[in-house]
């Protein structure tokens, strides 16, 4: 009998010890003070550290990552149509040249935007705003970035109608979010769309001052920084003042491991593995 119970303690054992070789370290779920905590991962301008930034390419990798969110960034062409791109310039990331707002839909569409990350890539077209919404809402959260507004004077509203065409002006659990640096574009986006969470993003400590999370706390749900300027001060600071903060941008593992320790609310990363390496 007690040979009997030993095997069994025995057996117990191993399975535990099995259970927690198996088991991830870490990941999108961070534990603080025994509870479980949900850390989001967002792929900046999608999985863009395996493929070309804002493209179709990049948005299908971070689904396959299984990323929380995609972070996309919205322009205008010269002839009003919405599209995504980083830069104020197509010069970076295709094979073209001139400024976004230069140039008409047509003339963005004919650009190639993956072949500067590989020849696999060969072919990536530059995406515009609805193609987003329509090919990736409800399969996980898209965090809309206005890029440089104040180049395209009306694209809050342009945004605002979009949104609403598609009923997405009362997104559930926070899957529609709008975030910028330009602090009055992201105010008049909170007037226009007051259910949508709204973010501000900054590199800047002058912006991590109590009165200045206080301003901000009167149309923004999230405060978003450099991760360079996240400490464990800042974050309490900013929940203090009932803000979320997501931080960015993750291209590295140790910059992943340190803004887990930090308790964000999200990472915003090229790399969605680096998040959570169960992905």
């Amino acid at each position: 009998m007690q040979k009997t119970l030993f095997r069994l303690s025995v057996l117990l054992v191993m399975c535990f010890a099995i259970v927690l070789l198996i088991s991830p370290l870490k990941g999108a779920k961070a534990v603080s003070t025994g509870e479980t905590r949900q850390v989001d991962t967002v792929a900046h301008r999608g999985a863009s550290g395996y493929s070309p930034e804002n493209t179709i390419a990049a948005f299908d990798k971070a689904v396959e990552m299984k990323a929380d969110y995609i972070e996309i960034d919205v322009q205008r062409s010269k002839d009003g149509k919405l599209v995504i791109i980083h830069d104020t310039t197509v010069d970076r990331t295709t094979d073209g040249t001139g400024h976004v707002k230069d140039l008409t839909f047509e003339q963005l569409r004919s650009l190639d935007a993956g072949s500067w990350k590989g020849k696999e890539f060969s072919g990536e077209k530059i995406p515009t705003f609805e193609e987003v919404l329509s090919r990736y809402h409800g399969k996980f959260g898209i965090l809309i970035e206005l890029k440089a507004p104040q180049l395209y004077p009306g694209i809050e509203e342009t945004v605002a109608m979009i949104l609403k065409e598609r009923t997405l002006d009362k997104p559930q659990n926070e899957k529609i979010i709008i975030q910028s640096f330009n602090f009055e574009s992201m105010e008049k986006m909170n007037t226009l769309l007051p259910k949508v969470p709204i973010g501000v993003l900054t590199s800047s400590k002058t912006h991590t001052t109590d009165q200045a999370l206080n301003e901000f706390a009167t149309y923004a749900d999230y405060f978003n920084p450099n991760y360079k300027i996240v400490n464990k001060e800042l974050v309490s600071k900013v929940h203090a003042h009932g803000l979320k903060i997501s931080a960015w941008t993750v291209r590295s593992q140790e910059t992943a491991d340190f803004l887990l320790e930090m308790d964000v609310d999200a990472i915003i990363s090229d790399y969605p593995d680096y998040v959570d390496p169960r992905n």
